[in-house]
This record gives structure tokens, sequence and C-alpha cells, in this order.
């Protein structure tokens, strides 16, 4: 794909994509091009600069990759923490315990374990909410039992 600032004849600019340059030609001359704000059919290609990828550029986008992917990790240990403290790992028990909690039968509480496929989707047939719990957000303790 190709992207090119494009120009009308009362100089409104755009960006229009194209699979090939040769597209933009033979689009101008059908007169299939159109200016999105004045409707005006004669465009034709604006200056612009090529998007030169730098090493100050590569570099500056993996310390930004860098830095999104430590919040996202920091963001994750806080939410293994949040669970590790307020949820117990009932393990493959999961499924009694849930209806345990949801009938009145046990104490409620927060919990976390495994369940099958067949198992979860009982629970819900039932009326019980449960979610996967992705395994990024497991407490790091519960992780070496398994």
């Amino acid at each position: 794909m190709i992207k090119y600032s494009l120009i009308c004849e009362r100089e409104h600019v755009f960006e229009a994509w194209f699979s090939r340059g040769s597209d933009f030609d033979d689009q101008k001359k059908s007169g299939l091009l159109i200016c999105p704000i004045c409707a005006d059919k004669t465009i034709d290609k604006a200056i612009m600069a090529p998007a030169i990828s730098t090493a100050r550029k590569q570099e500056a986008m993996m310390q930004s990759q860098k830095k999104a992917m430590s919040m996202m990790n920091a963001a994750a240990d806080k939410i293994r923490k949040e669970i590790a403290n307020k949820c117990e790992n009932v393990g493959d028990k999961f499924a009694e315990e849930a209806r345990a909690i949801h009938y009145g039968e046990k104490q409620e509480r927060g919990i976390y374990g495994q369940a099958s496929p067949d198992e979860s989707s009982a629970l819900k047939d039932e009326g019980i909410d449960v979610s996967p719990l992705p395994n990024i957000f497991v407490p790091d303790a519960d992780k070496k039992l398994n």
C-alpha cells in the first residue's frame, strides 16, 4: 500500500491509500478521485516528506515499547498481588466451591482455581458468573504449584 498526500484545486489537502503507484494515475484519469472537503475532482499529488526510519526513530520506538511493557507488567503484578491477598485458591474444587457460595452453603468470598470447560459451562448455565483467569494474573506462588 502507498499513502499519498493529495491536494484539490481549492488547496484542500487530504491523504489516500493506493495498492500501487499506478492506481493514482488510473483513478485520476477515470475521474474517481474526489476531494472529501469540497467534492472537487481536480486532484494532484501534494508535496510530502518521505517517512524514513532512522536509527534514532527506531531507538525511540524501542524505548517506548519497553516503557509500555514495563507499565503492563507492573499492572499485572498489582493484579496478581490483589488476587493473592483477597482471593483463595481452591484448586480443582473450583466448581464445587463456586456452587456452594452461590447457593449460600458457604461464606461468600473471592476464589479462583481450575475448572474444565464442561464445568465452567455448567456453572454459567446455573447462573453462576465465572470468568477465566489469564495465567499472567495467577499469583506467583500458585504458578509454582501447577
